[in-house]
């Protein structure tokens, strides 16, 4: 995240609370995804646990919704492509961002 001030960018500090990284087939990713679905659904937290790491979270009403599809890599050669979902919301409880139609297929 940046803060820009008079014309100028400041990179604000991020603390990773939890990060897993593995391969998992479709189906499970699937069966993730449907989770935190159901929760965000039901307005339950959300927690995420592997191995002796945990953090749980809960997420607002209506926090910002963040869809990425990037590639990595040397524009000359195959690279690495991901799609990334993020949900971010204020701490402090406020609640801001665009608001525009996604559309997932």
């Amino acid at each position: 995240m940046f803060l820009f001030v008079d014309g100028v960018s400041f990179s604000m500090p991020e603390e990773v609370l939890f990060k897993s990284e593995s391969d998992q087939s479709r189906a499970e990713i699937a069966s993730y995804l449907r989770t935190v679905a159901e929760n965000l659904e039901s307005g339950s937290e959300i927690s995420l646990k592997s191995g002796g790491e945990s953090v749980t979270l809960d997420p607002p009403t209506r926090p910002t919704f963040e869809v990425k599809a990037e590639r990595e890599g040397p524009a000359d050669q195959p690279g690495e492509l991901s799609i990334e979902f993020e949900l971010e919301w204020d701490e402090d409880g406020g609640e801001s961002g665009e608001s525009g139609q996604l559309e997932i297929e």
